[in-house]
């Protein structure tokens, strides 16, 4: 335990798990992807809580506890173990993933906005969608510049009423169309191809990676897990409250997925579940076509919106200040260091809303907005996972070049478990990162080619550019140790 923490001052394992799903559970927008996998869904979750949420959190939580006294998080884990260039390779990425990540969310705001106004048919509209993620991240930009105090105020109201309201909605909704004898989506499947027998399935039909794809959108859905590793200092007992911390967090965040997403698989017919629109047309089965309430529809789908520019909201600022952390080494030419006098990276979020802008620009010549919303959702999560590949690659080499670093947590089974939670975690994010180059067979991608393609180049422009940084990097690009260089944890 640190030298500050005092009794009385420490967190609990409920109070680290309920920030742990709040930090996992940033909106409604993965819901729909969800319920495209109708009853398989639970199989897909099971493979993401044993394959990454548990690896990645207890991983986390030991490097998280070594470094407590270092800021700059993922870069100084993998940094202490392979050297500067992999640590600032590793921050980059989960920085510049979380830049591809905000127009995926932002399309669901656009899909919510496109309900509140009575135009759904807005939301597969490419024009519509890419100047709607460009004007609402500008607009979220100019808020995050105001001050961390400002934003994280908004934030967190914003996610109340934005998530946790509609999604008790679409629970109360399933109940009513269950009680009153409605078909079940899952149960009535008019293509044989997606059953034999034309019923729900409980195991996934695999005949190719594109029969899986929506696994490496579903791994996404849990980005972020590790973000609470910083409080593992702040506990009385970490050994045995974190893992506790962390099955809490696990069990929270998939019972929210899972039950906001049995309403859409269950209310609407499986062809008609779109991944950017779901939950509304869920919301307008029942509310519209049924009570002949639309206002209400209305209401609710805003706020849905409220709740994903919310989730925007949450992360614009914190990727940026850990990605700033790296100038104390050099890494970041100065142009990149500026900062404003509420300690906000200026220069960063502007180079943040020119990527976002070309990145929402695929929505402008896509035909179909839900191949260019999974299309960047594939970038985002291949980007992450090679973050994530680092960081068990680390956790692995410190074992044995730093044994006797102090680590007030530590992955239960010495150096046996950590190999096997560190093993686990690696297959899992090496799987679903071949996964993410398969175009889904449930989309109407086009030319596998081009889909292929498009991740690979986005891999590797996004990817090559800190190697490049770092091979011109000049000692003079270094930001005085006294500066005050905010860090915070990277993730979405």
């Amino acid at each position: 335990m640190t030298a500050t923490a005092k009794k009385g001052t420490y967190l609990s394992a409920t109070s680290i798990g309920l920030m742990t799903a709040a930090a996992v559970v940033t909106s409604l927008r993965g819901l729909p992807l969800l319920a495209k996998e109708e009853m398989t869904m639970f199989v897909y979750l099971a493979f993401t809580v044993i394959f990454y949420l548990i690896p990645a959190s207890l991983i986390s939580a030991e490097l998280g506890g070594a470094f407590a006294d270092r800021r700059g998080g993922i870069y100084t884990w993998v940094g202490e173990a392979f050297g500067n260039r992999w640590g600032f390779l590793a921050i980059w990425l989960q920085w510049i993933q979380n830049v591809v990540w905000y127009p995926v969310a932002l399309t669901f705001g656009a899909a919510a906005i496109a309900y509140t106004i009575g135009r759904p048919e807005l939301a597969t509209n490419g024009v519509y969608v890419g100047v709607f993620c460009i004007v609402a991240y500008w607009l979220a930009t100019w808020v995050v510049l105001q001050g961390v105090e400002v934003f994280a105020r908004i934030a967190n109201w914003t996610f109340i009423i934005g998530t946790i309201v509609p999604g008790f909605v679409l629970l109360a909704l399933l109940a009513y169309w269950i009680y009153t004898g409605h078909a079940l989506g899952w149960q009535h499947l008019k293509d044989p191809a997606l059953s034999a027998a034309g019923h729900a399935r409980y195991w996934p039909a695999i005949h190719g990676f594109g029969t899986i794809a929506f696994l490496a959108g579903i791994v996404l859905l849990f980005a972020g897990v590790e973000v609470q590793a910083v409080h593992v200092m702040d506990m009385r007992s970490p050994s045995r409250g974190y893992p506790a911390a962390i099955g809490l967090g696990a069990i929270i965040s998939i019972l929210i997925f899972a039950l906001g997403a049995l309403p859409i698989a269950g209310i609407l017919p499986y062809e008609k579940i779109s991944l950017q629109s779901g939950v509304f047309d869920t919301f307008a089965a029942v509310i519209t076509d049924i009570w002949h309430m639309q206002w209400l529809v209305s209401v609710l789908s805003l706020l849905v919106g409220v709740g994903a520019i919310s989730g925007v909201l949450a992360w614009l600022g914190s990727p940026s200040r850990g990605l700033l952390e790296t100038a104390h080494e050099g890494e970041l030419p100065p142009v990149l260091q500026a900062k404003n006098k509420q300690g906000m990276p200026t220069h960063i979020l502007l180079v943040q809303g020119v990527i976002v802008t070309l990145m929402s620009c695929f929505y402008f010549v896509i035909k179909d907005v839900s191949v260019a919303f999974f299309l960047i959702s594939a970038m985002t999560i291949a980007l992450y996972l090679i973050a994530y590949m680092l960081m068990y690659a680390a956790a692995i080499k410190l074992r044995y070049s730093a044994p006797d670093l102090e680590r007030p947590f530590t992955v239960p089974g010495g150096i046996v478990g950590m190999w096997i939670f560190a093993g686990v975690g690696l297959a899992g994010v090496v799987f679903s990162f071949v996964v993410s180059f398969f175009p889904p067979d449930q989309l109407p991608v086009g030319s596998p080619a081009m889909y292929i393609g498009l991740v690979t180049l986005g891999i590797v422009v996004f990817g090559g550019v800190p190697l490049i940084i770092h091979h011109v990097r000049r000692s003079n690009w270094a930001a005085p140790a006294d500066a005050p260089v905010l860090a915070a944890a990277a993730a979405k």
